[in-house]
Protein backbone atom coordinates (compact mmCIF):
# COMPACT_ATOMS: atom_id res chain seq x y z
CA UNK A 1 0.00 0.00 0.00
CA UNK A 2 1.22 3.47 -0.88
CA UNK A 3 0.07 6.98 -0.07
CA UNK A 4 -1.69 8.63 -3.01
CA UNK A 5 -2.78 12.25 -3.45
CA UNK A 6 -4.76 13.69 -6.38
CA UNK A 7 -4.33 17.46 -6.32
CA UNK A 8 -6.14 20.30 -8.11
CA UNK A 9 -5.27 23.85 -7.12
CA UNK A 10 -4.62 27.39 -8.36
CA UNK A 11 -1.39 25.95 -9.77
CA UNK A 12 -2.97 23.65 -12.36
CA UNK A 13 -6.57 24.86 -12.93
CA UNK A 14 -8.29 28.26 -13.13
CA UNK A 15 -11.11 29.52 -10.94
CA UNK A 16 -13.84 28.41 -13.38
CA UNK A 17 -12.74 24.81 -13.06
CA UNK A 18 -12.15 25.10 -9.29
CA UNK A 19 -15.78 26.20 -8.96
CA UNK A 20 -16.94 23.01 -10.66
CA UNK A 21 -14.71 20.80 -8.51
CA UNK A 22 -15.63 22.46 -5.20
CA UNK A 23 -17.64 20.45 -2.67
CA UNK A 24 -20.22 22.85 -1.38
CA UNK A 25 -21.80 20.65 1.27
CA UNK A 26 -20.91 17.95 3.77
CA UNK A 27 -23.39 15.65 2.02
CA UNK A 28 -21.60 16.03 -1.34
CA UNK A 29 -18.26 15.30 0.32
CA UNK A 30 -19.67 12.27 2.13
CA UNK A 31 -21.18 10.77 -1.02
CA UNK A 32 -18.00 11.31 -3.01
CA UNK A 33 -15.75 9.64 -0.44
CA UNK A 34 -18.07 6.63 -0.23
CA UNK A 35 -17.99 6.27 -4.02
CA UNK A 36 -14.18 6.38 -4.02
CA UNK A 37 -13.95 3.71 -1.33
CA UNK A 38 -16.00 1.31 -3.44
CA UNK A 39 -12.84 0.68 -5.47
CA UNK A 40 -11.02 -2.40 -4.16
CA UNK A 41 -7.57 -0.80 -4.52
CA UNK A 42 -8.39 2.39 -2.60
CA UNK A 43 -8.39 2.56 1.19
CA UNK A 44 -8.69 5.43 3.68
CA UNK A 45 -9.74 8.81 2.25
CA UNK A 46 -9.50 12.41 3.39
CA UNK A 47 -11.04 15.02 1.10
CA UNK A 48 -9.87 18.63 1.41
CA UNK A 49 -11.92 21.21 -0.51
CA UNK A 50 -11.17 24.94 -0.16
CA UNK A 51 -11.49 28.04 -2.31
CA UNK A 52 -8.16 27.31 -3.95
CA UNK A 53 -7.80 23.53 -3.98
CA UNK A 54 -9.23 20.03 -3.93
CA UNK A 55 -6.95 17.40 -2.43
CA UNK A 56 -7.91 13.72 -2.32
CA UNK A 57 -5.62 12.00 0.17
CA UNK A 58 -5.76 8.22 0.23
CA UNK A 59 -3.96 4.87 0.36
CA UNK A 60 -3.77 2.57 -2.63
CA UNK A 61 -2.47 -0.88 -3.54
CA UNK A 62 -2.53 0.10 -7.23
CA UNK A 63 -1.71 3.76 -7.85
CA UNK A 64 -2.66 3.86 -11.55
CA UNK A 65 -6.01 2.16 -11.08
CA UNK A 66 -6.92 4.22 -8.00
CA UNK A 67 -5.88 7.52 -9.61
CA UNK A 68 -7.87 6.81 -12.77
CA UNK A 69 -10.92 5.75 -10.76
CA UNK A 70 -10.80 8.84 -8.53
CA UNK A 71 -10.51 11.21 -11.50
CA UNK A 72 -13.36 9.38 -13.28
CA UNK A 73 -15.57 9.87 -10.22
CA UNK A 74 -14.48 13.51 -9.98
CA UNK A 75 -15.32 14.04 -13.66
CA UNK A 76 -18.77 12.56 -13.07
CA UNK A 77 -19.33 14.78 -10.04
CA UNK A 78 -18.11 18.03 -11.61
CA UNK A 79 -19.20 17.60 -15.22
CA UNK A 80 -15.64 18.32 -16.38
CA UNK A 81 -14.30 16.01 -19.10
CA UNK A 82 -12.15 13.15 -17.75
CA UNK A 83 -9.30 13.75 -20.21
CA UNK A 84 -9.04 17.40 -19.16
CA UNK A 85 -8.97 16.50 -15.47
CA UNK A 86 -6.48 13.68 -15.98
CA UNK A 87 -4.16 15.97 -17.94
CA UNK A 88 -4.35 18.77 -15.36
CA UNK A 89 -4.21 16.63 -12.21
CA UNK A 90 -1.09 16.54 -10.06
CA UNK A 91 -0.75 12.92 -8.96
CA UNK A 92 1.61 12.17 -6.07
CA UNK A 93 2.46 8.75 -4.67
CA UNK A 94 4.27 7.66 -1.52
CA UNK A 95 7.36 9.90 -0.94
CA UNK A 96 5.98 12.57 -3.28
CA UNK A 97 2.54 12.37 -1.68
CA UNK A 98 3.94 12.83 1.83
CA UNK A 99 6.15 15.76 0.75
CA UNK A 100 3.17 17.40 -1.00
CA UNK A 101 0.88 16.91 2.02
CA UNK A 102 3.46 18.42 4.37
CA UNK A 103 3.87 21.38 1.98
CA UNK A 104 0.10 21.92 1.85
CA UNK A 105 -0.26 21.71 5.65
CA UNK A 106 2.61 24.18 6.06
CA UNK A 107 0.94 26.65 3.64
CA UNK A 108 3.83 26.44 1.19
CA UNK A 109 1.56 25.34 -1.65
CA UNK A 110 -1.07 28.03 -0.99
CA UNK A 111 -1.92 30.96 -3.25
CA UNK A 112 -0.72 33.16 -0.40
CA UNK A 113 2.41 31.57 1.04
CA UNK A 114 2.14 31.21 4.80
CA UNK A 115 -1.64 31.69 5.05
CA UNK A 116 -2.92 30.43 8.35
CA UNK A 117 -6.29 28.89 7.39
CA UNK A 118 -5.13 25.81 5.51
CA UNK A 119 -3.95 23.72 8.47
CA UNK A 120 -7.29 24.27 10.21
CA UNK A 121 -9.15 23.29 7.05
CA UNK A 122 -7.02 20.16 6.75
CA UNK A 123 -7.73 19.25 10.39
CA UNK A 124 -11.46 19.70 9.82
CA UNK A 125 -11.33 17.43 6.77
CA UNK A 126 -9.39 14.83 8.73
CA UNK A 127 -11.84 14.99 11.64
CA UNK A 128 -14.72 14.43 9.23
CA UNK A 129 -13.13 11.29 7.75
CA UNK A 130 -12.31 10.01 11.22
CA UNK A 131 -15.89 10.53 12.40
CA UNK A 132 -17.16 8.52 9.42
CA UNK A 133 -14.45 5.82 9.71
CA UNK A 134 -13.16 6.74 6.26
CA UNK A 135 -9.58 6.67 7.53
CA UNK A 136 -7.65 4.73 10.13
CA UNK A 137 -4.08 4.11 11.28
CA UNK A 138 -2.05 4.91 8.16
CA UNK A 139 -3.77 8.17 7.28
CA UNK A 140 -3.78 9.16 10.96
CA UNK A 141 -0.02 8.68 11.10
CA UNK A 142 0.71 10.81 8.05
CA UNK A 143 -1.73 13.51 9.19
CA UNK A 144 -0.07 13.54 12.62
CA UNK A 145 3.25 14.23 10.96
CA UNK A 146 1.77 16.81 8.59
CA UNK A 147 0.42 18.83 11.53
CA UNK A 148 3.72 18.39 13.36
CA UNK A 149 5.55 19.67 10.26
CA UNK A 150 3.21 22.67 9.97
CA UNK A 151 3.86 23.54 13.62
CA UNK A 152 7.64 23.30 13.11
CA UNK A 153 7.47 25.56 10.04
CA UNK A 154 5.33 28.07 11.92
CA UNK A 155 7.77 28.13 14.87
CA UNK A 156 10.95 28.25 12.77
CA UNK A 157 9.90 30.95 10.27
CA UNK A 158 7.91 34.18 10.08
CA UNK A 159 5.68 32.92 7.26
CA UNK A 160 2.63 33.08 9.49
CA UNK A 161 2.95 36.83 10.09
CA UNK A 162 1.82 39.76 7.98
CA UNK A 163 -0.58 39.58 5.03
CA UNK A 164 -1.00 35.83 4.78
CA UNK A 165 -4.51 34.98 3.61
CA UNK A 166 -6.73 35.55 0.61
CA UNK A 167 -8.84 37.84 2.80
CA UNK A 168 -5.86 39.91 3.93
CA UNK A 169 -4.57 40.06 0.36
CA UNK A 170 -7.93 41.39 -0.88
CA UNK A 171 -7.94 44.03 1.86
CA UNK A 172 -4.33 44.95 1.06
CA UNK A 173 -5.32 45.46 -2.58
CA UNK A 174 -8.32 47.59 -1.56
CA UNK A 175 -6.12 49.72 0.70
CA UNK A 176 -3.58 50.16 -2.08
CA UNK A 177 -6.35 51.42 -4.40
CA UNK A 178 -8.13 53.71 -1.91
CA UNK A 179 -4.94 55.06 -0.28
CA UNK A 180 -6.58 57.05 2.54
CA UNK A 181 -9.10 54.65 4.09
CA UNK A 182 -10.27 56.87 6.94
CA UNK A 183 -14.05 57.20 6.78
CA UNK A 184 -14.29 54.93 3.72
CA UNK A 185 -16.98 52.26 4.01
CA UNK A 186 -16.35 48.65 3.04
CA UNK A 187 -19.21 46.16 2.67
CA UNK A 188 -18.70 42.53 3.69
CA UNK A 189 -21.22 39.93 2.51
CA UNK A 190 -21.41 36.76 4.58
CA UNK A 191 -21.01 35.94 8.27
CA UNK A 192 -18.71 32.92 8.17
CA UNK A 193 -15.06 32.37 9.11
CA UNK A 194 -13.68 34.08 6.00
CA UNK A 195 -15.90 37.12 6.57
CA UNK A 196 -14.69 37.36 10.16
CA UNK A 197 -11.10 37.35 8.96
CA UNK A 198 -11.92 39.95 6.29
CA UNK A 199 -13.52 42.28 8.84
CA UNK A 200 -10.46 42.02 11.11
CA UNK A 201 -8.17 43.14 8.29
CA UNK A 202 -10.55 45.90 7.13
CA UNK A 203 -10.70 47.33 10.66
CA UNK A 204 -6.91 47.23 11.04
CA UNK A 205 -6.62 48.99 7.65
CA UNK A 206 -8.87 51.85 8.76
CA UNK A 207 -12.09 51.05 6.87
CA UNK A 208 -15.59 51.54 8.31
CA UNK A 209 -17.15 48.09 8.00
CA UNK A 210 -20.73 47.36 6.98
CA UNK A 211 -21.85 43.73 7.25
CA UNK A 212 -24.80 41.99 5.62
CA UNK A 213 -25.88 38.37 5.46
CA UNK A 214 -28.96 36.27 4.77
CA UNK A 215 -28.62 35.14 8.38
CA UNK A 216 -29.09 38.50 10.12
CA UNK A 217 -28.75 37.04 13.64
CA UNK A 218 -25.43 35.43 12.75
CA UNK A 219 -24.28 38.73 11.24
CA UNK A 220 -25.25 40.62 14.41
CA UNK A 221 -23.38 38.13 16.59
CA UNK A 222 -20.29 38.44 14.39
CA UNK A 223 -20.45 42.25 14.42
CA UNK A 224 -20.78 42.25 18.21
CA UNK A 225 -17.58 40.23 18.60
CA UNK A 226 -15.39 43.18 17.53
CA UNK A 227 -14.23 45.97 19.84
CA UNK A 228 -14.99 48.63 17.21
CA UNK A 229 -18.42 49.29 15.74
CA UNK A 230 -19.44 47.17 12.73
CA UNK A 231 -22.73 48.20 11.11
CA UNK A 232 -25.19 45.44 10.23
CA UNK A 233 -27.66 45.96 7.40
CA UNK A 234 -30.52 43.67 6.32
CA UNK A 235 -29.82 41.51 3.28
CA UNK A 236 -32.86 43.03 1.57
CA UNK A 237 -30.82 46.26 1.28
CA UNK A 238 -28.04 44.56 -0.71
CA UNK A 239 -28.77 46.36 -4.01
CA UNK A 240 -28.81 49.75 -2.29
CA UNK A 241 -25.58 48.96 -0.40
CA UNK A 242 -23.82 47.84 -3.57
CA UNK A 243 -24.68 51.14 -5.24
CA UNK A 244 -23.30 53.48 -2.59
CA UNK A 245 -20.36 51.67 -0.89
CA UNK A 246 -17.02 51.88 -2.79
CA UNK A 247 -15.43 48.66 -1.51
CA UNK A 248 -17.16 45.29 -1.25
CA UNK A 249 -15.70 41.91 -0.28
CA UNK A 250 -17.87 38.82 -0.49
CA UNK A 251 -17.06 35.39 0.91
CA UNK A 252 -20.21 33.31 1.24
CA UNK A 253 -20.65 29.57 0.77
CA UNK A 254 -23.48 29.99 -1.73
CA UNK A 255 -23.37 27.44 -4.58
CA UNK A 256 -24.33 30.10 -7.12
CA UNK A 257 -23.68 33.86 -7.70
CA UNK A 258 -25.50 36.11 -5.23
CA UNK A 259 -24.52 39.34 -7.01
CA UNK A 260 -26.02 39.23 -10.50
CA UNK A 261 -26.96 41.61 -13.33
CA UNK A 262 -30.40 41.92 -11.75
CA UNK A 263 -29.23 43.21 -8.36
CA UNK A 264 -25.99 44.96 -9.38
CA UNK A 265 -26.87 48.67 -9.72
CA UNK A 266 -25.12 51.38 -11.68
CA UNK A 267 -23.44 54.09 -9.63
CA UNK A 268 -21.81 57.49 -9.96
CA UNK A 269 -18.89 56.44 -7.75
CA UNK A 270 -15.91 54.21 -8.50
CA UNK A 271 -16.39 50.77 -6.91
CA UNK A 272 -14.09 47.87 -6.21
CA UNK A 273 -15.57 44.44 -5.58
CA UNK A 274 -13.51 41.52 -4.30
CA UNK A 275 -14.91 38.02 -4.73
CA UNK A 276 -12.93 35.61 -2.53
CA UNK A 277 -15.52 32.85 -2.64
CA UNK A 278 -15.30 29.62 -4.64
CA UNK A 279 -17.74 29.08 -6.30
CA UNK A 280 -17.78 32.81 -7.06
CA UNK A 281 -20.38 35.07 -5.47
CA UNK A 282 -20.29 37.63 -8.28
CA UNK A 283 -21.63 36.84 -11.77
CA UNK A 284 -18.67 37.02 -14.14
CA UNK A 285 -20.85 38.68 -16.83
CA UNK A 286 -21.40 41.87 -14.78
CA UNK A 287 -19.84 44.88 -16.50
CA UNK A 288 -20.64 48.38 -15.22
CA UNK A 289 -18.97 51.75 -15.65
CA UNK A 290 -16.62 52.60 -12.79
CA UNK A 291 -16.71 49.04 -11.42
CA UNK A 292 -13.67 46.79 -11.09
CA UNK A 293 -14.18 43.17 -9.99
CA UNK A 294 -11.36 41.06 -8.53
CA UNK A 295 -11.50 37.29 -8.04
CA UNK A 296 -8.94 35.31 -6.05
CA UNK A 297 -6.93 34.72 -9.22
CA UNK A 298 -6.73 38.50 -9.86
CA UNK A 299 -4.79 39.02 -6.64
CA UNK A 300 -1.73 37.29 -8.10
CA UNK A 301 0.36 40.48 -8.24
CA UNK A 302 0.20 40.85 -4.46
CA UNK A 303 0.78 37.14 -4.07
CA UNK A 304 3.93 37.35 -6.22
CA UNK A 305 5.21 40.26 -4.14
CA UNK A 306 4.39 38.30 -1.01
CA UNK A 307 6.37 35.34 -2.32
CA UNK A 308 9.45 37.38 -3.21
CA UNK A 309 9.53 38.93 0.25
CA UNK A 310 9.15 35.52 1.86
CA UNK A 311 11.50 33.62 -0.43
CA UNK A 312 14.22 33.10 2.18
CA UNK A 313 11.70 32.02 4.81
CA UNK A 314 10.07 29.68 2.31
CA UNK A 315 13.47 28.13 1.58
CA UNK A 316 13.90 27.37 5.27
CA UNK A 317 10.37 25.98 5.43
CA UNK A 318 10.91 23.67 2.45
CA UNK A 319 14.04 22.37 4.16
CA UNK A 320 11.91 21.46 7.20
CA UNK A 321 9.34 19.76 4.95
CA UNK A 322 12.03 17.70 3.21
CA UNK A 323 13.68 16.63 6.47
CA UNK A 324 10.40 15.69 8.08
CA UNK A 325 9.28 13.72 5.00
CA UNK A 326 12.38 11.54 5.37
CA UNK A 327 11.90 11.41 9.13
CA UNK A 328 8.30 10.26 8.69
CA UNK A 329 9.26 7.16 6.73
CA UNK A 330 12.06 6.41 9.20
CA UNK A 331 9.48 6.66 11.97
CA UNK A 332 7.16 4.26 10.14
CA UNK A 333 9.98 1.74 9.86
CA UNK A 334 10.76 2.11 13.56
CA UNK A 335 7.13 1.31 14.34
CA UNK A 336 7.59 -1.98 12.50
CA UNK A 337 10.82 -2.78 14.35
CA UNK A 338 9.75 -1.97 17.91
CA UNK A 339 7.10 -4.72 18.23
CA UNK A 340 9.58 -7.24 16.82
CA UNK A 341 12.22 -6.26 19.40
CA UNK A 342 9.61 -6.35 22.15
CA UNK A 343 8.49 -9.82 21.10
CA UNK A 344 12.08 -11.08 21.19
CA UNK A 345 12.26 -10.15 24.89
CA UNK A 346 8.75 -11.51 25.56
CA UNK A 347 9.70 -14.79 23.91
CA UNK A 348 12.84 -14.93 26.07
CA UNK A 349 10.72 -14.38 29.21
CA UNK A 350 8.35 -17.14 28.13
CA UNK A 351 11.23 -19.59 27.68
CA UNK A 352 12.72 -18.64 31.07
CA UNK A 353 9.39 -19.18 32.78
CA UNK A 354 8.83 -22.53 31.06
CA UNK A 355 12.33 -23.87 31.84
CA UNK A 356 12.21 -22.70 35.46
CA UNK A 357 8.94 -24.47 36.12
CA UNK A 358 10.24 -27.62 34.46
CA UNK A 359 13.50 -27.50 36.45
CA UNK A 360 11.61 -27.09 39.75
CA UNK A 361 9.24 -29.89 38.84
CA UNK A 362 12.12 -32.28 38.12
CA UNK A 363 14.00 -31.24 41.24
CA UNK A 364 16.95 -29.66 39.44
CA UNK A 365 16.57 -26.45 41.46
CA UNK A 366 14.81 -25.48 44.69
CA UNK A 367 11.62 -23.39 44.54
CA UNK A 368 13.25 -20.95 46.99
CA UNK A 369 15.92 -20.15 44.38
CA UNK A 370 13.44 -19.46 41.56
CA UNK A 371 13.49 -15.66 41.75
CA UNK A 372 17.28 -15.40 41.91
CA UNK A 373 17.72 -17.74 38.97
CA UNK A 374 15.00 -15.88 37.05
CA UNK A 375 16.86 -12.58 37.54
CA UNK A 376 20.10 -14.19 36.35
CA UNK A 377 18.39 -15.58 33.24
CA UNK A 378 16.78 -12.22 32.50
CA UNK A 379 20.18 -10.53 32.74
CA UNK A 380 21.63 -13.07 30.30
CA UNK A 381 18.73 -12.56 27.83
CA UNK A 382 18.95 -8.77 28.07
CA UNK A 383 22.70 -8.74 27.44
CA UNK A 384 22.40 -11.32 24.67
CA UNK A 385 19.67 -9.37 22.82
CA UNK A 386 21.13 -5.90 23.39
CA UNK A 387 23.28 -5.73 20.24
CA UNK A 388 20.76 -7.48 17.93
CA UNK A 389 18.04 -5.10 19.17
CA UNK A 390 20.24 -2.06 18.58
CA UNK A 391 21.14 -3.33 15.09
CA UNK A 392 17.46 -3.91 14.27
CA UNK A 393 16.59 -0.34 15.26
CA UNK A 394 19.45 0.98 13.11
CA UNK A 395 18.27 -1.14 10.17
CA UNK A 396 14.84 0.56 10.40
CA UNK A 397 16.42 3.50 8.55
CA UNK A 398 17.55 1.33 5.62
CA UNK A 399 15.75 0.09 2.53
CA UNK A 400 16.26 -3.57 3.49
CA UNK A 401 14.21 -3.16 6.68
CA UNK A 402 11.23 -5.20 5.46
CA UNK A 403 13.44 -8.10 4.41
CA UNK A 404 15.32 -8.15 7.72
CA UNK A 405 12.12 -7.91 9.79
CA UNK A 406 10.62 -10.80 7.86
CA UNK A 407 13.77 -12.88 8.34
CA UNK A 408 13.84 -12.21 12.10
CA UNK A 409 10.15 -13.08 12.42
CA UNK A 410 10.69 -16.39 10.63
CA UNK A 411 13.94 -17.18 12.49
CA UNK A 412 12.41 -16.67 15.94
CA UNK A 413 8.91 -17.89 15.09
CA UNK A 414 7.28 -14.50 15.66
CA UNK A 415 3.83 -13.74 14.33
CA UNK A 416 3.52 -11.22 11.48
CA UNK A 417 0.87 -9.52 13.58
CA UNK A 418 3.56 -8.60 16.09
CA UNK A 419 4.74 -5.81 13.84
CA UNK A 420 1.34 -4.30 13.52
CA UNK A 421 0.62 -1.36 15.75
CA UNK A 422 -2.71 -0.49 17.26
CA UNK A 423 -4.70 2.46 15.94
CA UNK A 424 -2.54 5.56 16.17
CA UNK A 425 -4.01 8.66 17.77
CA UNK A 426 -2.89 12.00 16.40
CA UNK A 427 -1.76 14.27 19.24
CA UNK A 428 -1.83 17.32 16.96
CA UNK A 429 -5.54 17.03 16.25
CA UNK A 430 -6.75 19.89 18.41
CA UNK A 431 -9.19 22.72 17.83
CA UNK A 432 -7.68 25.84 16.32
Amino acid sequence: MSYLIISFSHKNIDIKMREKLAFGSIEDKDRFIRVILENEYTQEVVLLSTCNRVEIITRSSNIKVSAKNIIEKLASYSGVDFDILYERADIYDNDGAVHHLFSVASALDSLVIGETQIVGQLKDSFRFSQSKNYCSTNITRVMHYAFKCAANVRNATSLGTGSVSVASTAVAKAKDIIKNTKGVKALVIGAGEMSELTIKHLISSGFDVVLTSRDIKKAQNLAGSFEVHVSVEPYSELRNLLGKIPVMITATSAPYPIVTKENAPSSSIDRYWFDIAVPRDIDEDISLSGLRIYSVDDLQDIVNENMSLRAEQAKTAYGIVSRMSVEFFEWLKSLEIEPVVKHLYVKGETIIDKKLKNAIKKGYIRADDEENIRKLCQTVITEYLHNPSKRLKDISKNMECDIVVGAVQNMFGLSNDSARSSKYKCEHLIKN
